[in-house]
């Protein structure tokens, strides 16, 4: 039997969250089309009767312009020199960009194994351009690695991947009970769920300037109480979260509690408010207390 650690890491949007998810076979970690939906390490722990693996989802590498951005780069780099095996996870529908040099150059530079994961690859017909990009991709490290081609949105070759995968991991037994797929709790399940239905309803600078605090979380045999605010930067950014009449923050509401039912099988309600904590990404104590500080 084996057991491991294997952290993901990569540009924003290549795809990390949507691949844990699709292995995992459920949904643990939020996953839109706009950077830096992932803000912190999420463990994902995938088991099966040949071992474990322990993943890490980091969020997509890119270049700090404030406080929290600094938090979102620590976390990916954090992820490297505990784990057994790295995914290096790219966007194999196009070359090695500037993102992916930086990231090899800053943060791979390690003894720790490599595979690279070409996600998307299913989004080209011609095989021979997928072969150029895949050299690209070769070329940016001195070593040979294992490339493995993969489509994290629809499953392809993940079977593939994980074989390859194991052979990297070393001999142990389970780090965590069998039922066991994150370590996260509802409250931090509750709040990045919130926030996904924030990044997906709105635009431009709003989603980047939000954060969300569950102030409240009651259980009951049948039904979970939940109170959340919904932190923004501006007086602008909390009108446009309400939307008309309530409108907007009346459609996140429903969508995030509709999600939250799935995911504990009984009946949610759910409390959103709006208010503005000025400049927050760029507070040390703020970011604290969202929970976007590194752990001693």
């Amino acid at each position: 039997m084996k057991s491991g650690f294997v952290s993901i890491l990569g540009r924003p949007n290549v795809g990390k969250s949507t691949l844990l998810n699709q292995i995992l076979g459920q949904k643990i970690v939020i996953a839109t089309d706009k950077a830096q939906t992932t803000r912190k390490r999420i463990k994902g722990i995938y088991t099966t009767s040949q071992g474990q693996i322990v993943f890490i989802d980091t969020p997509g590498v890119h270049k700090p312009l404030n406080k929290l951005g600094e938090f979102l780069l620590d976390e990916s780099k954090m992820a490297v020199p505990d784990a057994d095996l790295i995914l290096f996870l790219v966007d194999g529908s196009e070359p090695a960009g500037k993102g992916d040099k930086w990231i090899v150059k800053n943060i791979l530079q390690t003894e720790i194994p490599v595979i690279i994961v070409m996600n998307k690859v299913d989004k080209l017909k011609n095989m021979n351009k997928v072969e150029e990009n895949l050299l690209t991709y070769k070329l940016l490290f001195d070593k040979n690695y294992p490339i493995v081609r993969i489509s994290a949105k629809t499953g392809r070759n993940i079977d593939t991947l994980l074989k390859n995968i194991f052979k990297y991991l070393p001999d142990g037994d389970y780090l965590y009970p069998e039922d066991i797929v994150t370590e996260e709790s509802m409250r931090d399940i509750t709040e990045e769920i919130i926030r996904e239905k924030i990044l997906l309803n709105t635009s431009d600078e709003v989603p980047h300037s939000v954060a969300v605090k569950v102030d409240n979380y009651q259980e009951d045999v049948e039904i979970d109480r939940i109170f959340a605010t919904i932190f923004c930067e501006t007086k602008s950014q909390k009108g446009i979260l309400i939307g008309k009449g309530g409108s907007l923050l009346k459609k996140i509401g429903t969508d995030a509690r509709l999600e939250l039912e799935k995911i504990v099988e009984k009946k949610v309600f759910l409390k959103l408010e709006v208010k503005v904590e000025k400049d927050w990404r760029k507070k040390q104590n703020t970011l604290k207390y969202f929970g976007y500080e590194q752990e001693n």
